[in-house]
């Protein structure tokens, strides 16, 4: 994937604003939206983790 063009937390593009909320959410909470084309993720929370899937491009997991 190429660099995000989007936000993973709001949606919104990346050069709008400074999402300095969106970063310190990023630590505690899966991504919601497709960094590449902003579509909302179908997210499901595990106990050891998080995986998240875009119907585009694909599914992201946490490291846990």
């Amino acid at each position: 994937m190429s660099a995000p063009a989007y936000c993973d937390q709001c949606g919104e593009p990346d050069t709008r604003g400074d999402h300095v909320g969106c970063h310190a959410r990023r630590d505690l909470e899966p991504p919601r939206y497709c960094p590449a084309c902003r579509r909302r993720m179908v997210v499901q929370v595990l106990p050891r983790g998080w995986s998240a899937r875009c119907v585009e491009h694909g599914t992201r997991t946490s490291a846990g």
